[in-house]
């Protein structure tokens, strides 16, 4: 499926989104944001999409948000600019409760709203020739996006604010350095890399998993005592469905379980 401004394509569970504006190192303009937003919600939506994962087009990741677009962030210029920026934090927000997994394929540049687009995924594999950078601060504006959220807890208060005040490009070793992405791979490598960690994520149960993500999602917002309740209930669950059933036997019967979400 081919959007205005995205590609969307699918294979065997895991969909592959690319932002597909090259010309502007896919920076997102208001098209973009409204074919992402509704993107993020079909892929929740679809019992067979099982992974996503995120990458830009044309040796570029997303250079953030295209703010010279007439029509703005919503799409809408009529729109006033808390509706614009409430709009880019619902597809932020949408892409990080995806009830599934999700990865970020960082090639090339990704600067401002689209660094944080990938920091909203799960799991970031970054290029070893790609960079990042929080921007904002050199265009005269504050971090937006989740940065403000998202990038206190990857990577502690103080290196935050180093990389929020100072606006600095990192480089891929400085990013991996600081743990700012997951794993760093050489360029040649990352493409095989990505579609080795989607597809065994797209072969592991959706329901454990999904829920595993939003236990961790709400780990910084919890008590451990409330912790420990919503594990207990969501193993209840788990206990309750054939995918557990499934595992128990291919554990027994010495074979790689096959999950089908039920």
């Amino acid at each position: 499926m081919t959007g205005e401004t995205i590609i969307v394509e699918r294979d065997a569970g895991v969909v592959t989104v690319t932002l597909n504006r090259p010309e502007r190192k896919n920076a997102a303009n208001g098209a973009m944001w409204q074919e992402l937003y509704a993107t993020f919600g079909d892929v929740a939506r679809r019992r067979e999409d099982r992974v996503l994962v995120v990458t830009g087009a044309g040796g570029a990741f997303c250079s953030g948000a295209d703010i010279g677009d007439p029509k703005g962030i919503s799409g809408d210029s009529d729109d006033p600019p808390l509706t614009r920026m409430r709009f880019l934090g619902s597809v932020m927000q949408a892409l990080y409760d995806l009830p599934k997994p999700t990865i970020a394929k960082i090639n090339g540049i990704a600067a401002g709203a689209g660094l944080s687009l990938a920091l909203c995924c799960d799991l970031t594999v970054m290029a070893s020739s790609a960079r990042l950078s929080e921007i904002f601060s050199r265009r005269g504006l504050s971090v937006d996006g989740g940065s403000s959220w998202l990038l206190p807890r990857l990577i502690g208060l103080h290196r935050a604010k180093e990389l929020a005040y100072f606006a600095d490009t990192l480089s891929a070793d400085e990013a991996a350095s600081i743990g700012l992405v997951n794993r760093l791979v050489v360029d040649e490598e990352i493409d095989a890399f990505v579609d080795d960690w989607a597809r065994r994520l797209a072969a592991g149960p959706p329901i454990a998993l999904s829920m595993t993500k939003k236990l961790l999602n709400d780990s910084g917002v919890v008590s451990m005592a409330q912790a420990l309740e919503d594990e207990a209930r969501c193993q209840t669950v788990n206990f309750t469905t054939e995918d557990t059933r499934e595992a128990m036997r291919a554990f027994s019967e010495k074979r790689d379980p096959h999950f089908t979400g039920n």
